[in-house]
C-alpha cells in the first residue's frame, strides 16, 4: 500500500451560450474571427461558474464536511474532510469581498475550511493548482474567468468563459505494482503529481489599473520572446525535479493569454504528436485555460500517460502528472461535449450583457439592494438551497420551515439539500412585464424527484422550447445586482445531456 498525491476527482463548467465572433466585424467594422468562443450568460459570473464546475468535481466524491444532507455519495475510499479551497480569477463578483465565501456556501461546506481568493492576473489558476499539489491538505481549487475585451478587440474575440475545480488530495493504491492491464482500485488518485516547478519575472504583459475595466497589453514580440526564455528555464526545471526528458512526456499542453506565447512549445523538444492545442470552439479562457485543458486530456488520455501542463503568464508554472488505471467518476458532460453543445446568441445581447450597451430598461421599479442581515440569516436555504423534511411525515418544505405543513412538533425538522436534485416542470409562465436584464423571464412550477415543489425561474432556454414535463437541474446564479450588491440564489434549466469520457480506444 502506498499513498500517493495527486487529482482524485474534477468538473468543467462552460456556459450555455456562444457567439460567433463573425459578427463582431458585422457590427464594428473590425476585428472578429471565424470561430465561437463561449458567453457566460446575464445572469452568470466568475462565482456561479465557479460553484457549478466545483460541484461536478465533487458529485463524485464522498466529504465528511459537508453540513447539509449530501445528494450524491460517492466512490472514493473513506470520506475525506476539505481543508482549502482555493479560487483563482481574473474577473472577482467582488474586489473588496472574498468571494471563495460564496462558493462554499453554495456547495453547503463547513467554515472550518480555509477559503480564500487567487485574483489578478491569469496565472492563478494553475499557480493555484501547483500550491494544492505541493501542500498536504485535502484542497478543492476553483479557477473561473469572465473574459471581455474592448468591442472589436482580440481580447474580445479570441477570450472565452469558463469555469474548472480540481480536488486534491493523498489518495491510496493498494496494489502499486499492478501493471496497465489490471483493475484498478476505488481509492487512487486519477493521475498522481510528479512534480511542479515555477519561474517568475517582472514584465510588462498584459496590465489594468484597478479602476479600469478593459486590459491593455504590450507589443506582442516584446513579451513573445521573454515567456519563449521563461518556458525553456520551467521545462529544464520540471524535467530535473522528475527525473524526465521532454520526449518522456505523452501529452503536453502549454497555454497562455498572450495569443503568441504558447507556440514556443514547438521548440521546446516535445516529441511529435505530444502537443495538444487547448479546446476548440470555446476561446481562450485565461486562467482557467490550463485547467480545462488538463482536463480534456484526463477525459482522453490512456493509462499511465505522462502529461504536462504549463501556463504562461507573468512567469511560467507547469504540472507534471501520470495518469493511472483509476476509472474516470461520472462529474457531468465532458470538456468535449460541452464544447459541442450551446446554443448562439446574438453579439447585440452580448455588447448588452457585458454592459458595452445599454438598451432601455423594463418600465419596473428597479429591484432593491438584497438585504446583508436577512441573507445570512438564511444562508443555508439561499445560497445552498437546503430546504427541510419533516422527519414524523416525510414531507418535504421548501423553503425550510420549523412546524411540518401536516401539524407536528416543532423542529422535528431535518436538513434536506435540493442543488443536486432533479425535478419536472408542472406548469409555467412567460413574463414579458417584470424587470430582467434580459427579458423575456420564464417561470416554472418544479416538483423535484425526491420530494418538495419550488415555483423558480429557469435559464438557459428558450420561451419557445419550454413544456409542461420538461426535466429540470438546478443551477446557482445571480439574480440581480442593485446598489453593488449581488443576489445570488437558484435557477432551473434543462437537464444536460451527458456522456461517459472517451477511452484511449476510442480516440
Amino acid at each position: 500500500m502506498s499513498v500517493m498525491r495527486g487529482i482524485l476527482t474534477f468538473g468543467t463548467y462552460l456556459p450555455h451560450h456562444r457567439l460567433d465572433t463573425s459578427e463582431i466585424r458585422n457590427l464594428i467594422g473590425s476585428g472578429g474571427g471565424r470561430g465561437r468562443r463561449t458567453v457566460a450568460s446575464y445572469d452568470e459570473d466568475s462565482t456561479t461558474m465557479a460553484v457549478e464546475a466545483a460541484r461536478r468535481a465533487l458529485s463524485a466524491a464522498d466529504t465528511t464536511n459537508t453540513h447539509a444532507e449530501p445528494a450524491t455519495v460517492g466512490d472514493l475510499a473513506g470520506p475525506m474532510a476539505i481543508s482549502r479551497l482555493m479560487f483563482a480569477t481574473t474577473s472577482p463578483a467582488y474586489a473588496d469581498k472574498t468571494n471563495a465565501t460564496a462558493i462554499v456556501a453554495a456547495l453547503s461546506l463547513p467554515p472550518t475550511l480555509l477559503a480564500f481568493d487567487l485574483a489578478g492576473s491569469a496565472r492563478n489558476g494553475l499557480a493555484a493548482l501547483v500550491m494544492a499539489l505541493d501542500s498536504t491538505a485535502d484542497s478543492l481549487v476553483v479557477s473561473s474567468d469572465v473574459r471581455s475585451g474592448r468591442p472589436g478587440s482580440a481580447d474580445e474575440s479570441g477570450g472565452g468563459d469558463g469555469a474548472g475545480a480540481f480536488l486534491i488530495g493523498d489518495g491510496v493504491d493498494i496494489e502499486p505494482d499492478r501493471s496497465p492491464g489490471d483493475a484498478a482500485t476505488d481509492e487512487a488518485p486519477i493521475a498522481v503529481s510528479l512534480g511542479t516547478a515555477s519561474v517568475s519575472e517582472e514584465f510588462m504583459d498584459r496590465y489594468r489599473l484597478p479602476t479600469q475595466t478593459h486590459t491593455s497589453s504590450w507589443e506582442e514580440r516584446f513579451s513573445e520572446g521573454i515567456y519563449g526564455r521563461l518556458a525553456k528555464a520551467c521545462l529544464e526545471q520540471v524535467c530535473a525535479r522528475t527525473r524526465l526528458v521532454p520526449t518522456d512526456f505523452d501529452h503536453v499542453v502549454v497555454t497562455s493569454p498572450h495569443p503568441r506565447a504558447a507556440r514556443c512549445a514547438t521548440r521546446l523538444g516535445f516529441a511529435d504528436g505530444s502537443l495538444h492545442a487547448p479546446p476548440e470552439g470555446i476561446g481562450n479562457l485565461g486562467g482557467t485555460q490550463p485547467l480545462v485543458a488538463l482536463a480534456d486530456v484526463l477525459e482522453r488520455c490512456e493509462p499511465d500517460a505522462r502529461i504536462l501542463v504549463m501556463n504562461l503568464a507573468d512567469g511560467a508554472d507547469a504540472v507534471a502528472l501520470q495518469r493511472t488505471a483509476e476509472p474516470l467518476r461520472d462529474t457531468g458532460p465532458s470538456v468535449q461535449t460541452q464544447t459541442g453543445s450551446g446554443a448562439p446568441v446574438s453579439y447585440g445581447r452580448y455588447l448588452a450583457w457585458r454592459g458595452e450597451l445599454t438598451p432601455e430598461p423594463p418600465r419596473r421599479p428597479e429591484p432593491a439592494r438584497v438585504s446583508a442581515p436577512a441573507a445570512a440569516r438564511g444562508a443555508d436555504w439561499k445560497f445552498g438551497l437546503v430546504g427541510s423534511v419533516d422527519t414524523d411525515t416525510g414531507i418535504v418544505h421548501l423553503p425550510p420551515a420549523r412546524v411540518g405543513i401536516a401539524g407536528g412538533t416543532l423542529d422535528h425538522m431535518a436538513p434536506h439539500r435540493l442543488a443536486s436534485d432533479t425535478g419536472t416542470v408542472v406548469t409555467f409562465t412567460i413574463d414579458r412585464l417584470a424587470y430582467s436584464p434580459s427579458p423575456p423571464i420564464v417561470f416554472a412550477v418544479v416538483d423535484f424527484d425526491r420530494g418538495g415543489r419550488l415555483p423558480v425561474e429557469l435559464t438557459d432556454v428558450s420561451p419557445t422550447d419550454i413544456a409542461i414535463g420538461d426535466r429540470v437541474q438546478m443551477t446557482f446564479r445571480r439574480l440581480v445586482t442593485a446598489q453593488g450588491v449581488h443576489n445570488y440564489f437558484w435557477k432551473a434549466r434543462p437537464v444536460q445531456p451527458t456522456t461517459p469520457p472517451a477511452s484511449a480506444s476510442d480516440r
